[in-house]
């Protein structure tokens, strides 16, 4: 999720359990800076092995078994820093490990993939019910956590809390009416899906990328869900196969092994780029719901197959796809 609502969010769980006679404004603080804090594993990079970064975004500072540690360490620096003179150790550390806990869990929901149960899992944990950017989700909890503190009330983060929580089980319930539809439009195409996941488009609710994956493709689609349900059919890519698409790379090298890698934070979604042969992409993010128009892959270089492959983030024209999203939400509305 955006840095604004895991902040928003700590400083929000750690106002709504205040004491009557504790601060509000540090409670808000301290549990929003606590929220922030798993994602200073963005700092753990390697400028020979680009992938590193993929590996450590969402792991261990991320797993629930961690959150006690990470609350007590931010809470040692802040405290020792600025509030030793303002709250108490045990209070400070209250705080923080609130905010702290609530990221990972709200990165969950998210698409991306977190890893939770690390270290006694890899798995990435995706319950796909929430953009990574939301408006409607970051706003009230904004206002209402800024109203809290002037009103030194608990009553409104306690609100807003609520109110959250319901706009996530709204995601649940449209990504199941987005999955069943999607069942439906492989069942039209006469394909029996080996698996298949629906996942909200940039910032809202109502608009579906649905993925699927047969034998040999995937197929992406877009399901919008509102007063109207509307199908914009897609588009489908080869699965990759390294030994097709890429002939010519040593299968005990490091690019190899770097694929490897690439497929596990992918959660095996990937394919050779359609347009552009030296790179392998994930195909769960496009620009566009029902387009394969990547986000982010990593290129090959097979004369240099020895060398780690970079990650690389694909330019988009931001206005147009703005507008094509804008055309896909909003088309036939109340017709």
């Amino acid at each position: 999720m955006d840095p604004l609502t895991q902040g928003v969010l700590g400083a929000t769980l750690a106002q709504s359990l205040i004491r009557k006679k504790d601060n509000t404004k540090l409670a808000a603080i301290l549990g929003f800076l606590g929220g922030l804090a798993p994602d200073l594993d963005f700092l753990i990079r390697s400028q020979r092995d680009p992938l590193v970064y993929l590996e450590y975004h969402r792991q261990f500072t991320h797993s629930l078994i961690f959150i006690p540690i990470g609350g007590a360490i931010c809470a040692y620096f802040l405290w020792m820093i600025y509030f030793k003179k303002k709250l108490s150790f045990s209070k400070t550390y209250l705080y923080t490990t609130l905010g702290f806990g609530t990221h990972a869990l709200l990165d969950a929901c998210t698409a991306y993939g977190t890893q939770l149960f690390w270290p006694f899992s890899h798995y990435r944990v995706a319950w796909n019910n929430v953009s990574i950017v939301d408006p409607l989700f970051t706003i009230p909890l904004v206002m209402m956590m800024a109203l809290g503190v002037i009103k030194k009330s608990r009553l409104i983060p306690r609100t807003a809390l609520v109110y959250g929580l319901l706009y996530l089980l709204l995601g649940v319930v449209q990504r199941e009416r987005a999955e069943s539809i999607g069942i439906q439009i492989a069942k039209s195409r006469g394909h029996n899906p080996i698996r298949l996941e629906a996942k909200p488009s940039f910032a809202n609710l109502f608009l579906w990328k649905n993925v699927y994956e047969t034998n040999d493709k995937f197929y992406v689609d877009a399901i919008r869900l509102g007063f109207r349900t509307k199908i914009y059919d897609g588009e489908s890519i080869f699965k990759l196969e390294i030994k097709r698409d890429f002939p010519n790379l040593d299968p005990n090298s490091v690019q190899a092994k770097d694929i490897e890698r690439f497929r596990l934070f992918s959660k095996d979604y990937i394919a050779k780029h359609p347009t552009n042969g030296e790179h392998v992409i994930d195909i769960r993010y496009s620009f566009i719901p029902n387009k394969i128009s990547p986000m982010w892959g990593i290129k090959l270089t097979p004369s240099k197959s020895n060398q780690h492959s970079p990650f690389v983030i694909f330019p988009r024209d931001a206005k147009n796809s703005s507008r094509i999203l804008w055309k896909m939400l909003t088309e036939d509305l109340f017709n």
